[in-house]
């Protein structure tokens, strides 16, 4: 019962990232977006290592060139593109669109990380990117206009995760996960101050983070977006299964939606839906050959 009810927050929680990304973008840009994110959700980890006593893991001899890297990949460039892609498109479309990433984490993993793909899980790969043509209503021109400064970068935050989570599970299996946490957020928060100063993005409206719905948004964004749900994830992760915790996967695109309409009064479409639903369908397919794939080694080992 734990387990489903970590679900449901951390879909509730993540789903509500997008809307906060929103609301923070205009204010803050793109990076002080990931710098605030970041800053925020490190410091609601560390808390927590205090809590436990855990402190002294951050001594131990660690892989740090990987851990940047991921860092980089994981943190700073994805969440940087999600806010810059929601200053062109609505954060429901960003949602939905972030469904991908399990696509773009089986490619990868095809192409860089030595992962033998079936047919089947290239027939879920094809659906699922069939799926991101309905998203942007079958009209790839679309790509061309102004859109593509709103689609294209989210789609590549959704590769760059795909990349950190291939690198993260060869290269840091060893490395605690809080402490790969606290290291990721903190190296999103120093690149995305230094990229917020380089560009001059949000330095000149600091004063408007003290109104009552930004603060709330960061709060929302950092300590529960970045910090809380980084622990629930993790949580669901050690109780019961990595196959469990991805299933947050589907649902996120749901609450995004439902707390898009609700409070930024964003459409929801019918081309949204159905390719929502064919994402859906070309994750469940290549996932579940992928289980198979697992299921027939272990028999013949």
């Amino acid at each position: 019962m734990r387990l489903f009810a970590a679900l449901i927050s951390l879909s509730l929680i993540w789903g509500m990232s997008f809307m906060f990304i929103k609301l923070i973008v205009p204010v803050v840009g793109p990076w002080g977006v990931v710098f605030y994110r970041c800053l925020l959700g490190a410091s609601a980890i560390f808390v927590y290592l205090l809590i436990r006593g855990r402190v002294l893991e951050l001594k131990k001899k660690l892989p740090w060139g990987s851990l940047i890297l991921v860092g980089i990949m994981n943190a700073l460039i994805p969440w940087g593109m999600i806010a810059l892609s929601e200053e062109r498109i609505s954060s429901s479309l960003a949602a939905t669109l972030n469904a991908t990433t399990p696509l773009f984490t089986t490619v990868l993993g095809a192409l860089f990380f030595g992962r033998i793909l079936k047919g089947k899980q290239w027939s879920g790969i094809i659906v699922g990117f069939i799926g991101i043509l309905f998203l942007i209503d079958l009209d790839l021109t679309a790509l061309f206009k102004e859109d593509w400064r709103g689609i294209v970068p989210m789609l590549f935050a959704t590769a760059c995760y795909g990349f950190a989570s291939q690198y993260a599970k060869k290269k840091l299996t060893a490395v605690p996960v809080d402490v790969l946490a606290l290291i990721t957020l903190s190296v999103g928060a120093l690149g995305g101050l230094t990229l917020m100063y380089l560009t001059g993005e949000g330095t000149e409206q600091f004063t408007l983070l003290l109104q009552r719905d930004i603060l709330i948004s960061l709060f929302g964004l950092g300590v529960l977006g970045s910090g809380i749900a980084y622990l629930l994830f993790y949580y669901m992760i050690q109780k019961g299964s990595a196959e469990f915790a991805t299933l947050v996967t589907y649902l996120v695109p749901v609450t995004a939606l439902i707390w898009g309409s609700t409070y930024l009064n964003e459409a929801i479409t019918i081309p949204m839906i159905v390719g929502l639903l064919c994402v859906f369908a070309g994750v469940y397919m290549s996932s579940r050959s992928a289980k198979i794939a697992r299921n027939s080694y272990k028999k013949s080992a």
